[in-house]
């Protein structure tokens, strides 16, 4: 036997030594976990693992932060481009366009924020119908309207592949090609042993995690939808997150991008809009090292917080609607030149273990694409739904459907969508928030709800200006029927009984 003696001085020198042990841990430990897994599973899994390790190598060498705060600039004027600068095409342009673009989905989350089972997408959110119904719908009217071939294609994770293929048959009469593609499975890391808390791929789901929709472009090249489509002569893709009811295809976006020259045609554009304080949390833009780059609250110096969340500052936000070049990720992926930022995602589990998920973001790549740009829209392409109020207004005569797009009432007097708070302990989950609404209240007029406690709504009811609604501890409050409250603080108890 032979025993190696380290001579371990000093709690750096530690640090370094078990930074440089903890590659070959890993490696072993998922060595373990697929040595007993049949071909072509093995395979893949193999595939996704060799993905990680990279991953967790470059974790493992990261020292300092990703940015330095003195050497952040403003974008110049030009790398940001107001949306209504933009011209609309003639009717016998679009076709031409339209042709030229695939719409991907992220299709990774599951419903479990708001208290769902499976895949966010299968929640209904508007007249019985759920994101991707809303999606597919979007798409296919496109398709018939100017008889073109808009494919969608789906990036599911392990969590939502099965739901979300067994549902997508419904859609087999539609005129869309639906396509989809799995993104990487990553094991969850023990915060302390930096190791996989998994034994094996058919143990708690918990132990492991998607990584992110930075996974989108070698996941997208790995499935081989990216060669297919370069050959059918697409040449852009426009990528969404699925719970964005805003993010339906711009053709004014989509003619700005194939009417510029190739010479100086942006190969990445990502559409971002103006900051409010609901807002101050959202990744912006940034000039840094002679490069447009994407600036996330995790890269921020705590001492600097505060300063990122200005909205005079920063007056930006990104919404994750990312436009592409094919061709861009190709060349991109096939040289291994998409270096992007990895976020730390600390999880504590039910269990009581603490883990940490390596992710990345696919809007941080947009310093490695030539000619990348911004593109400030209008907030109406921003309307995610991430939690139960989000919904409230999705839900409202606040907005009008039309062909799975959602556009603002006309009659608002105002710009601005409301701000909307539910405590969550009442009103976080969709089953809990339908049951207290007996009809959503028209929010035509509101500028501001704060809703909290034990508080239900009858039919009917108008909602005008600022209105707060705290039931308190012990107490209850039933908004009657028919109920206008404008400009109204309500507090302690009111019961409605029926006789």
């Amino acid at each position: 036997m032979t025993v190696t003696n380290r001579k371990i001085s000093g709690a750096t020198e530690f640090r370094e030594l078990t930074k440089k042990d903890a590659p070959a841990a890993l490696k072993s430990e998922l060595e373990k976990i697929v040595r007993d897994i049949p071909s072509p599973q093995r395979e893949r899994l193999l595939d996704d693992f060799a993905g990680f390790e990279k991953l967790f190598a470059k974790y493992m060498e990261e020292t300092g932060p990703s940015i330095l705060w003195d050497k952040i600039e403003p974008p110049p004027r030009d790398a940001i481009i107001d949306y209504r600068d933009l011209h609309e095409p003639n009717g016998d342009q679009v076709k031409a366009y339209l042709n030229k673009l695939v719409v991907v989905k992220l299709n990774g989350g599951l419903g479990t924020s708001m208290g769902c089972v499976g895949p966010k997408s299968l929640i209904a959110v508007r007249n019985g119908l759920t994101f991707l119904d809303l999606t597919v719908q979007n798409i296919e009217q496109l398709n018939k309207k100017y008889d073109v071939d808009v494919p969608l294609v789906l990036m599911n994770s392990f969590n939502t592949d099965a739901d979300t293929e067994k549902v997508s048959r419904k859609y087999r009469g539609c005129k869309v090609r639906i396509y989809t593609f799995l993104q990487s499975r990553y094991p969850r890391l023990n915060k302390e042993t930096l190791l996989p808390i998994a034994t094996s791929i058919d143990g708690d789901a918990e132990d492991w995690y998607p990584p992110g929709h930075g996974d989108f472009y070698d996941s997208f090249a790995k499935s081989g939808l990216l060669a297919d489509f370069i050959e059918q002569g697409k040449e852009y893709v426009f990528v969404s997150n699925i719970d964005n009811l805003g993010a339906t295809v711009d053709i004014n976006i989509l003619k700005y991008l194939l009417d510029t020259d190739k010479a100086h045609r942006p190969g990445f554009v990502m559409e971002v809009t103006d900051k409010t304080q609901a807002d101050v949390k959202g990744g912006t833009l940034i000039q840094y090292e002679g490069k447009l780059r994407l600036l996330e609250i995790a890269q921020v110096p705590k001492d600097h917080v505060e300063e990122f969340k200005s909205v005079k500052k920063f007056k930006i936000f990104n919404t994750n609607n990312l436009w592409m070049s094919l061709k861009s990720i190709d060349k991109l992926v096939a040289s291994q030149s998409i270096h992007m930022e990895i976020i730390s995602n600390p999880k504590h589990l039910a269990n009581g273990l603490n883990v940490i998920q390596l992710e990345t973001a696919a809007g941080a790549a947009m310093k490695d694409f030539e000619n990348s740009i911004g593109i400030n829209v209008p907030r109406s392409r921003f309307l995610p739904v991430k939690k139960t109020q989000d919904l409230l207004l999705i839900m409202s005569n606040l907005y009008s459907l039309n062909q799975g797009s959602l556009t603002i009432n006309p009659a608002r007097p105002f710009l601005t969508v409301p701000l909307v708070k539910l405590g969550d302990a009442q009103f976080a989950k969709v089953r809990d928030f339908l049951r207290r609404f007996a009809s959503i209240p028209d929010i035509l007029e509101l500028n501001h709800l704060t809703v909290s406690g034990d508080v239900t709504f009858g039919t009917g009811v108008k909602l005008k200006g600022t209105v707060i609604i705290i039931a308190n501890h012990g107490d209850r409050i039933d908004i009657p029927s028919g109920s206008v409250l404008e400009n109204k603080i309500i507090s302690g108890n009111l019961r409605i009984l029926d006789h």
